[in-house]
């Protein structure tokens, strides 16, 4: 436990944009120049938003640190956290608010394209990280280049860690910098072409990670520990509704997990926390819309 007065749960570093959602009837160009679809909508979103949001609604106190341009899609992000009431700090970046495409199909299915507006040296500046830093219990780093360099005085201030690698295929380096200084990690075996358990058990035996989780869409999901050898599995869950759009199910995942991680719940119990939280995010459309509560997710938890 870090030796300091704690404001912050969890402090979540960077991933704010905003994603432009196109509802198409399948993730393949159909013939012809253009085609009709759904409205085209603009959310408020990417990873970092989706895990201090689903953090804050299941009662953790949250706070959320980025870089954010001053343009439309920047006051687009403001005024969602002032409606939230989302606790949010930024920096001006000179590039831009980061945005995303991200083509949905039928089955809720996703395909996203992210822009590259940030300078890869772009760096949230340690006199600003570091006040947040020294209020938080934990921390959770977004992979987007901008939080590289905060894990020294994580460790410094005692503070525990976190990080989501996405589809990592086990070999980029951008995402092994996460993977081997992050207490806990999450991953999509998607990334893994077939190999999830041998990335996950790289991670352990390669850094500090206590914890790796690798989620598998309706193939549910897989927990590797320090303490255990095992990979166990975990089924997915059927959230009781139709599948709609998958966005931001994997960051619910997260918040849910970390919420009872932190809560000193058995790891098996977190991996249901997580499962519940993401197969709920799956029942309704765009991104990162709908969190599931304290009040709504405790009850499911004891549900065999």
């Amino acid at each position: 436990m870090p030796e300091h007065e704690i404001a912050y749960d969890v402090l979540v570093a960077g991933g704010v944009g905003v994603d432009t959602i196109v509802r198409v009837d399948s993730l393949e160009i159909p013939a012809g120049d253009s085609v009709g679809v759904p409205p085209v909508v603009d959310y408020v979103g990417h990873t970092g938003n989706g895990v201090a949001l689903g953090c804050q609604a299941l009662g953790l106190r949250t706070k959320l640190i980025d870089f954010l341009g001053d343009d439309p899609q920047g006051e687009l992000v403001l005024a969602e956290y002032r409606r939230r009431g989302l606790d949010f700090s930024h920096l001006v970046s000179p590039a831009g608010t980061p945005r995303g495409v991200n083509l949905v199909d039928a089955e809720g299915r996703r395909f996203s394209f992210y822009d590259g507006r940030h300078p890869a040296d772009l760096r949230l500046p340690r006199a600003f990280h570091l006040p947040h830093l020294r209020r938080a219990r934990h921390v959770h780093l977004s992979i987007t280049g901008v939080t590289r360099d905060m894990y020294d005085d994580v460790r410094a201030l005692g503070l525990s860690s976190s990080t989501d690698l996405h589809a990592w295929d086990g070999l980029s380096e951008h995402h092994r910098w996460y993977a081997l200084r992050s207490d806990l990690v999450f991953l999509s075996a998607a990334g893994c072409d077939g190999r999830p358990e041998e990335v996950m058990r790289g991670i352990l035996a390669d850094g500090v990670a206590r914890v790796v989780v690798a989620t598998a869409g309706a193939d549910g999901s897989y927990l590797l520990t320090r303490e255990d050898p095992t990979v166990r599995h975990h089924p997915a869950l059927d959230p009781g509704l139709p599948i709609v759009d998958t966005n931001g199910a994997g960051d619910s995942f997260v918040a849910a997990f970390l919420a009872a991680h932190l809560a000193g719940r058995p790891h098996a119990t977190a991996m249901r926390a997580g499962t519940l939280a993401g197969a709920h995010a799956c029942t309704t459309a765009g991104t990162h819309t709908s969190f599931i509560t304290a009040a709504e997710l405790e009850p499911l938890l004891n549900t065999a």
